[in-house]
Order: C-alpha cells, then sequence, then structure tokens
C-alpha cells in the first residue's frame, strides 16, 4: 500500500509540473507585438492600421529629400519604405 501511494504521489507531482509548464508556454505574451500607427525597425518603416471594423485610411507620409504623399492603407501592417528615407506617417482623418 506504502508503494502505491508513493507512486500515485510521483504521477500527481509530476502531472502538476507539466500542467504548470504548459501554463507558462501557452499564457506567455507574444513577442515584440507590432504597435498601432507608425514604427520603424533598424532597416524598415511601417504603419499598423488598428482596427476591428475592416476600415481603410488615409495616411500622410513624411519623406527625406523627396515629396511627401499620402496613401490608403488596409488593416493591418504596411511597409512604407527604408527607415533612412521615412520620417513619420500619421492619419490624416478620412477613409479611402
Amino acid at each position: 500500500m506504502r508503494i502505491r501511494r508513493l507512486a500515485t504521489s510521483a504521477l500527481a507531482a509530476t502531472a502538476l509540473a507539466l500542467t504548470s509548464l504548459s501554463a507558462v508556454t501557452v499564457t506567455a505574451a507574444p513577442a515584440a507585438a507590432a504597435p498601432c500607427g507608425f514604427y520603424e525597425t533598424s532597416t524598415d518603416a511601417y504603419y499598423n492600421h488598428c482596427t476591428s471594423d475592416g476600415s481603410r485610411v488615409v495616411i500622410h507620409v513624411r519623406v527625406a529629400l523627396a515629396p511627401d504623399y499620402e496613401r490608403c492603407v488596409s488593416p493591418g501592417r504596411t511597409w512604407l519604405g527604408s527607415a533612412n528615407k521615412i520620417q513619420g506617417a500619421h492619419y490624416v482623418g478620412r477613409t479611402c
């Protein structure tokens, strides 16, 4: 009877440890989620249009040593160009 209790305790401890490990894996936050709006990486510039309604919006893109321009972007991340050429971008207040 004592051996059965030890085996049961060992199995319970193992199950608890495995459950704890899987909970940590499941609840871990995603690494470096893209922020909403304009952002840069070390090499590229992006605009991330965060929405749940599927809208497309117009953004104003500021460009170094070239004319600025407006662009219609869909929900999600849009590549704007090289980080050394794009100086920023912002929502202009209208949809497209």
